[in-house]
């Protein structure tokens, strides 16, 4: 599934192709969509909100997409031959004189009153890379509930949103815990210490699509533990281990340690 920094750079991306013009091709291939007709509208912005996208349009409306697990959004210029799956996984067209925005298997896309925002994104915590970004208020958030494993609190966006399982994994091998052990049990200044990670590495990878978490520029070195079942950890050698399917419409996979992340394993 994609993350933060995905969404950002997606979102930058479009805003930058769509952001002042006025859109001379608009095709939304949901049913509940199919009549709808956008053409002849400015569109006004292009906003991220932790995995949602908001792409505001003239006339008070919102086209909210969320990318889930395969979701993606592709830009071609004019011309241009269009490269992202077969023509029935795509489920929005949004056209420029200059580009053309092609959504591709989205599994959310509504269209709705810009002033109701609030219905879909209103329930989320401070955006890691959003400008209502709040150190402190994230860090109670996800301490909150202290026999909350770790992982399922950093995942759940009501805490913090942008992290994804792909920084959920790096976090708690930073922090040399499992994803599975309760947050109360994590020592004095780890929860700060974690939050501000988060924030730093989305940060740091919001301008590229080649996410790493580890110093260097190394192609084979990106992440510490994530996809890298049976091999040896950077640490202490121990082979890394994994839980769940990625095929998971939960996506909740898990890599970790069991060598130097202390706490419990899964128990399914």
């Amino acid at each position: 599934m994609p993350e933060g920094d995905t969404i950002w750079l997606t979102a930058h991306r479009l805003h930058g192709a769509l952001a002042g013009r006025l859109l001379t091709r608009s095709d939304l291939r949901v049913p509940k969509l199919a009549t709808v007709d956008l053409t002849g509208r400015t569109v006004i912005d292009v906003t991220p909100r932790g995995k949602h996208l908001l792409t505001r349009i003239e006339g008070g409306l919102t086209l909210h997409s969320h990318l889930r697990m395969d979701g993606s959004w592709r830009l071609f210029t004019a011309g241009e031959r269009w490269r992202g799956g077969p023509d029935h996984q795509i489920r929005a067209v949004l056209g420029t004189a200059e580009q053309t925005a092609v959504g591709y298997r989205l599994p959310v896309l509504d269209l709705l009153r810009t002033v109701d925002e609030p219905t879909v994104v209103g329930h989320l915590g401070p955006d890691l890379l959003g400008p209502d970004w709040d150190f402190e208020e994230a860090v109670r958030r996800v301490v909150a509930d202290p026999a909350r494993p770790l992982g399922e609190a950093l995942l759940d966006q009501r805490n913090l949103a942008g992290i994804g399982n792909v920084y959920k994994c790096e976090l708690a091998w930073l922090a040399r815990v499992t994803p599975w052990l309760p947050v109360g049990e994590l020592e004095t200044g780890v929860p700060e210490r974690l939050v501000a990670t988060a924030h730093r590495l989305l940060e740091a990878n919001k301008h590229r699509f080649d996410r790493r978490t580890m110093p260097g520029d190394r192609p084979d070195r990106r992440l510490y533990v994530y996809g890298r079942l049976r091999r040896s950890c950077y640490r202490c050698g121990t082979p890394i281990r994994k839980h769940g399917a990625d095929d998971d419409p939960r996506d909740r996979v898990s890599y970790w340690c069991p060598g130097c992340q202390a706490g419990p394993a899964p128990t399914d």
